[in-house]
């Protein structure tokens, strides 16, 4: 079935445009920086392929790369799985989350010791990145009191905000309007990285292969 959805892509393509249908996975803390600016350029450069998106935490879109009900993920490395193939497209830094009123709130850089007394707002288990912020706090030999857990970036930020405690957060998530400071960490390993993951060995139409292009230009970028 794979090969034949291949196919008619193909077919399509021939007749001298981009066509066929690319879906993408993309974790939570991924998609809603990511993937706006770049579904746009994507459907502007080629309006006869349909793309569509489905937003979830990472072992359910393995799972579905699996079977074959995506083409593409979008998600943070290391995966496990010899079936899949990994491109990295970009590494960033984890950032400490402080109210504008924290002691420490005019650092430009700071440890996760200096913190480790304070209450940590984190993603639930489940999300990816709560694996980086506990290694980066174990790195540190910090044990964080963990007193409120989330699904989403937004929710920490307007908790931070008032004050309840700190949190981590990747450098695409920050907002600089959220009322928060955002403070580098001092572990130059305290970073995250994203990758694209396909099914190794699945057959790649000209529209699959045109996603990934523009996916890396964008993050280069």
């Amino acid at each position: 079935m794979r090969e034949l959805e291949a196919a008619r892509g193909d077919v399509v393509e021939q007749k001298g445009s981009v066509g066929g249908s690319v879906t993408v996975g993309a974790i939570p803390t991924v998609a809603p920086y990511l993937l706006p600016r770049l579904l746009t350029e994507f459907a502007r450069k080629f309006p006869q392929a349909q793309l569509s998106v489905i937003e979830e935490i990472t072992p359910v879109l393995l799972d579905r790369l699996r079977a074959g009900a995506i083409d593409v993920a979008v998600l943070a490395l290391p995966i496990r799985g010899h079936e899949f193939e990994s491109f990295p497209l970009l590494t960033e830094p984890l950032f400490a989350v402080l109210s504008q009123k924290h002691k420490l709130a005019r650092r430009r850089s700071i440890s996760l010791k200096d913190v480790r007394q304070e209450p940590f707002l984190l993603l639930r288990d489940g999300h990816c990145f709560r694996e980086n912020a506990v290694a980066a706090c174990d790195r540190a030999r910090v044990h964080p009191q963990v007193i409120f857990e989330s699904g989403q970036f937004s929710s920490l930020l307007g908790m931070v905000s008032a004050g309840i405690g700190v949190s981590l957060i990747p450098e695409m998530a920050i907002d600089r309007k959220s009322g928060c400071r955002y403070v580098s960490i001092s572990d130059t390993e305290a970073t995250r990285t994203i990758a694209a993951v396909v099914l190794r060995g699945r057959s790649q139409t000209r529209a699959h292969l045109s996603f990934l292009s523009l996916l890396r230009q964008h993050c280069a970028d």
